[in-house]
């Protein structure tokens, strides 16, 4: 079966980002994401899975054990077990991109303390 955005499993984040899972599976997940301009997710770190984060359109700021990184279409960054690290918007228009992580990445997401 194809899968693509409009018959995706969709869900909103952020109030108003989004994302699809093109592969929902517990080895592997791979989501497409729209995160809006001025949006961000919460420092955190996985302890098992491993991810790459590519852009499609858009631009991303990846905050990673300390160090900033900005990507643009076409570019990809991976984010080893372990790694701090926290993707945002900084740009004024939305970015997508898709979030490849393996195995999933059911329960297991870690904030810093006294993040939520």
């Amino acid at each position: 079966m194809v899968i693509n955005k409009t018959n995706a499993e969709h869900y909103r984040w952020g109030g108003d980002c989004d994302g699809w899972h093109l592969v929902k599976a517990q080895d592997l997940s791979i989501i497409h994401q729209r995160m809006a301009p001025g949006r961000g997710e919460q420092c955190h770190y996985h302890e098992v899975a491993r991810q790459c984060f590519f852009v499609i359109s858009g631009e991303m700021t990846m905050e990673l054990n300390g160090r900033r990184f900005t990507l643009q279409p076409g570019e990809s960054i991976e984010v080893a077990p372990g790694a701090l690290h926290q993707i945002r918007n900084e740009a004024a228009q939305d970015t997508e991109y898709l979030v490849i992580s393996q195995p999933g990445t059911r329960n297991d997401r870690s904030s810093l303390p006294g993040e939520h």
